[in-house]
């Protein structure tokens, strides 16, 4: 599969409130992909300290209006970008030696604090989490820390502590969440990739809602350490790039167990999978979700986009049908790990009067379902595994939407409850979340726009460790659709 950075192309039309759709006006010229990043330096036809500079320079125009960022490392950076041209002049070669990167703060970066979303005084971290060392060790220079929801809990990307993060493609709207500033920082062209993490659709979300690539990977194939198993095994991190060469790059880069991580699956070749044929499979579309008692289904645009993207996936030679798999009763899995999750993150704040109410609502009720409740929740995976990847008899992956909805206007969830909000939420998002339960792999890939001009897109969904065959359909995909020559208005 061809790994080239697209020219530049301006996005389609948009649509301002109240206002007729208007062609988007071209943009400056991007920043370079991550892989283009990574070939340029090797041939020393641009520089690390350029291209950080040109980030920096990016993220500091956008704040006032996209509010991607919540730490920046200017001088840290800089630094450590003159460095790495020092060792590219030396011959030295790494995956990522002088490439700027972003990485979601709820990611523990030696000398800034970890708000991860949160309000108040934090003290700033003495050690790199692990995805961060090894990024540093594949070269990459980390420019600063994401935005993200309190706590990671909801797909949108604001709160009293930072803002608002809003959407590139149309700043009215959320980039989704959690990790909302690391997906609206790719996709306006602030730096080439980034990390974020996925609890229950926090990468896969707002990659849809941004028009980028978003991988969830197998549980385990990141380390989340500082943390042994992030909100009771539900949450994993993943990269969201423009094409899927440049996210395979990344996870490839950021893949690997800490001496004591629980899970520990074999390594993959992700950037090899980017290249390679998928062969002819067998695709299950399924449009109904699973039980979330909001009765939710796909608007209307989300399902023209999604079932487009399906006759994509046969015209190419796959043999594509629909089917439903069993989901059963899986939320009543997931609520427990949640927020018993959350309850333990939120103990650890400093100042607890300080957090969201909804927040406090969740850490009440993780309190309650903690102990024997969460543990059987926990015991019921394996049941789980067996009926829902019963489907995986049949069919190699599943196709579904990424999310019901188109993303939602900033400050829709404003002035919610906790019990409103979570129903407002789980009718936007039901598809996502049961992967994390499983702990299994899935890619968002874009799946076009609205009528309005926002993004969509769609999960590619496997078994257990089948992220190379997930990566490889996405990449064949990617190939035939050219989806990243469409960037975000100016």
């Amino acid at each position: 599969m061809s790994s080239a950075e697209p020219t530049e192309q301006t996005g389609p039309a948009v649509r301002e409130p109240g206002r007729a759709p208007r062609t988007a006006a071209p943009a400056a010229p991007p920043l370079p992909g991550l892989a283009e990043s990574a070939r340029g330096l090797a041939d020393a036809t641009t520089t690390s300290t350029a291209l950080v500079a040109d980030a920096l320079a990016r993220i500091e125009a956008t704040q006032p209006t996209l509010n991607a960022f919540r730490h920046l490392r200017t001088e840290a950076a800089l630094a450590e970008a003159a460095e790495a041209d020092r060792r590219l002049a030396a011959g030295e070669r790494l995956p990522l030696l002088g490439v700027p990167v972003a990485v979601k703060d709820d990611t523990d970066v030696t000398g800034l604090p970890t708000h991860f979303g949160c309000d108040g005084e934090l003290p700033p971290a003495v050690s790199d989490s692990e995805a961060v060392r090894r990024l540093r060790a594949a070269g990459a220079v980390v420019v600063g820390k994401t935005n993200s929801c309190e706590l990671g809990q909801w797909p949108f990307t604001e709160g009293p502590a930072f803002g608002a993060t809003r959407n590139p493609w149309n700043t009215a709207h959320t980039p989704g969440g959690s990790s909302g500033g690391s997906a609206a920082a790719v996709a306006a062209g602030l730096v080439p990739a980034a990390l974020g993490s996925d609890g229950a659709g926090s990468v896969r979300i707002p990659a849809a809602w941004t028009h980028l690539v978003g991988i969830k990977p197998q549980r385990g194939r990141i380390s989340v350490h500082p943390h042994s198993d992030a909100f009771q095994g539900l949450t994993v991190n993943g990269p969201l790039a423009r094409t899927v060469a440049d996210a395979a790059l990344l996870l490839d880069a950021v893949a690997g167990a800490h001496p004591e991580d629980f899970h520990r699956p074999p390594a993959v070749r992700a950037a090899d999978a980017a290249r390679r044929d998928p062969g002819r499979l067998r695709i299950a579309l399924a449009w109904r979700p699973p039980l979330t008692l909001t009765g939710a289904g796909p608007d209307p645009e989300v399902r023209r986009a999604v079932a487009a993207l399906a006759e994509s996936l046969a015209r190419l030679g796959h043999h594509v049908e629909e089917a439903r798999p069993r989901y059963g009763l899986i939320g009543l899995a997931f609520v427990p790990r949640a927020t018993v999750g959350i309850a333990e993150f939120a103990a650890r704040h400093p100042e607890p009067a300080l957090l969201d109410p909804r927040t406090r609502s969740a850490l009440r009720t993780g309190t309650r379902l903690g102990g024997r409740v969460v543990r059987a929740a926990r015991a019921r995976e394996v049941r789980q595994h067996r009926r829902i990847g019963a489907l995986f008899d049949s069919y190699d992956v599943l196709l579904t939407p990424t999310t019901a909805a188109p993303p939602p206007r900033i400050g829709t969830f404003d002035r919610l409850g906790a019990w409103r909000t979570d129903v407002t939420m789980a009718a936007a998002c039901p598809y996502a979340w049961p992967w994390n339960v499983l702990g299994w792999p899935g890619v968002n890939v874009p799946a076009g726009f609205t009528r309005s001009g926002l993004p969509v897109g769609a999960q590619l969904l496997g078994p257990s460790r089948s992220e190379e065959r997930l990566i490889a359909l996405a990449a064949q995909l990617e190939d035939d659709l050219r989806w990243y020559e469409h960037r975000p208005p100016v």
